[in-house]
């Protein structure tokens, strides 16, 4: 099962180009803009059990549109 395969994700909120799903050093996820830079909050795991959930509500708050922007007033 790849994991970064089985979850979908949107277009960006703030600029509509693609975001990606980022793992940090094998601690938390996070998905970015691959445009504007815009991304969603960091998602920790501790364990290898937590690690899908952690990538799907990183995800899940991307498709929501919670996302910060690097970019003032959008």
């Amino acid at each position: 099962m790849d994991l970064f395969m089985d979850i979908s994700l949107q277009d960006c909120p703030v600029c509509g180009h693609p975001g990606l799903l980022e793992e940090e050093n094998g601690w938390c996820f996070y998905v970015m803009c691959m445009d504007c830079g815009s991304q969603t909050a960091e998602i920790a795991f501790k364990s290898r059990d937590e690690r899908k959930a952690a990538a799907q509500a990183a995800a899940d708050l991307w498709n929501m549109g919670k996302v910060v922007s690097p970019t003032p007033g959008s």
